[in-house]
């Protein structure tokens, strides 16, 4: 009889296929929006909103791309039709009124980040039109100015803006820069086209610049995936978020566009995160959590370092604010005792705007036990480590122990740490402590 095999060992981890067996949520929140339920909440939104004082974050999202990427699970529709993101952005101009005429005086604004979608599917007059209604419509404190930008799109018109503005910090969508992949995920953009927007960029003053990387592609191996990551560094990128491909087609039509038989397999995807992990650390990254990466002096190295690392909707951030509004269709709102989506459906968000109503239409509310845990399992993937009550402790230590058998984790005092080569596997140990996962759910692979 053979005895039980050697864990194998790729870069700084370990692979123990048994233990990311089971999908997990990403934990951008707790509870997660496959928690959400279908009902109105404009009422509890509204008594949430005038509650509010103190610091507060603003995301608007821009549910609209020049072209649309088959591996995208975003929110997102195609920008052909100027009628349709006109009356958008008139909707989401009454949006930002609305909700500022909510909110006490004390409320101020000290970080802007623009999603979608592409914010530069737009017109670059709008979106400074945009910045002028917020600027009108809410206090600000220095605010840190965050756009995402597709780079097929990035126009010189679009750089002015973004000077002119005062733009921090940029993400751009890069994904990967072999030509065969892009056209297997359709999203074709040659490497000159990335040095032309970073070059632009900086010269327009933005500081901060982040790729979207993605493994587990089709046609993507290491190789492949190395030489990616080779050619972005030498671009002097601030920020690397590392993202496993989430393959779905059941739940995002648009993917079945993608052949699932090219892309690699779980111990494929494994030894493409840990050799990159391990690449862009070789390079002089700070690794902040399981997927992003930071240059040395960049705010997401500096709170990684210091401890005050957190997590919301936009994923790692050096953002303190623990408060989230959320503006435009299917944006996110993250209000004491309550979460609140708003309406997916841009027509319908037009229509709810239009009334003078707001537009949450999913979400929860949550309570002390929520906060508990949630506080729990931001600590686990920000600080690696966590103090653990003892009711939750005890009722984890089953699931808990396989993970210790193995050195990921270790239990002392109350305190729950991560050891090192744990974090493929941290959304895994953190999903042990969420008391909603009491049934499988349709959630992306753990790596």
């Amino acid at each position: 009889m053979n005895g039980p095999s050697t864990p194998e060992q790729f870069a700084d981890w370990t692979y123990y296929p048994e233990l990311l067996a089971r999908p997990v949520p990403r934990y951008t929140s707790y509870p997660t929006a496959a928690e959400f339920v279908e009902e109105s909440f404009e009422l509890r939104q509204r008594i949430s909103l005038t509650s509010l004082t103190g610091a507060v974050s603003i995301y608007l999202h821009i549910p609209y791309c020049e072209e649309i990427c088959w591996y995208c699970g975003c929110n997102t529709g195609a920008a052909n039709k100027r009628h349709r993101l006109t009356a958008y952005l008139e909707a989401l101009h009454r949006e930002i009124a609305l909700v500022a005429d909510m909110l006490d005086p004390s409320v101020h604004i000290e970080h802007i980040a623009f999603g979608g979608g592409s914010p530069n599917a737009v017109p670059p007059t709008e979106f400074v039109r945009l910045i002028d209604a917020l600027v009108l419509a809410f206090r600000f404190v220095r605010p840190a100015l965050s756009v995402e930008l597709d780079p097929r799109t990035l126009t010189r018109d679009w750089l002015t803006a973004i000077r002119g503005i005062g733009v921090t910090r940029v993400s751009l969508g890069v994904q990967t820069l072999n030509p065969l992949v892009q056209a297997a995920i359709g999203r074709v953009q040659p490497i000159e086209m990335i040095e032309t927007a970073v070059s632009g960029l900086r010269a327009a003053g933005v500081g901060s610049i982040n790729f979207d990387l993605m493994y587990g592609l089709p046609h993507q191996d290491d190789e492949v995936l190395a030489e990616t990551l080779a050619q972005s560094v030498a671009m002097g990128p601030n920020r690397i978020a590392l993202f496993g491909y989430a393959h779905v087609p059941h739940m995002i039509p648009r993917q079945r566009r993608i052949d699932g038989s090219d892309l690699p397999d779980q111990r494929g995807r494994f030894r493409m995160a840990a050799m990159g992990a391990r690449q862009l650390i070789d390079a002089g990254y700070h690794a902040v959590g399981f997927d992003h990466f930071a240059l040395p002096g960049d705010p997401l190295a500096r709170a990684a370092l210091s401890g005050t690392l957190r997590r919301n909707f936009q994923g790692f951030t050096e953002d303190p604010a623990s408060t989230l509004i959320g503006l435009g269709a299917s944006a996110i709102s993250e209000l004491p005792g309550l979460m609140v989506q708003n309406e997916k459906n841009p027509g319908r968000y037009r229509m709810l705007i239009g009334a003078d109503q707001l537009a949450g239409r999913r979400g929860i509310e949550t309570g002390p036990e929520d906060e508990r845990r949630a506080a729990l399992i931001e600590a686990l993937l920000c600080k690696g480590a966590a103090r653990i009550d003892s009711d939750l402790l005890n009722a984890a230590r089953p699931r808990l122990e396989p993970f210790a058998a193995v050195g990921l984790i270790s239990l002392e005092r109350g305190w729950l740490r991560l050891e090192a080569g744990a974090a493929p596997y941290a959304r895994a140990i953190a999903s042990v402590f969420d008391a909603y996962r009491t049934e499988e759910r349709s959630f992306s692979s753990a790596i």
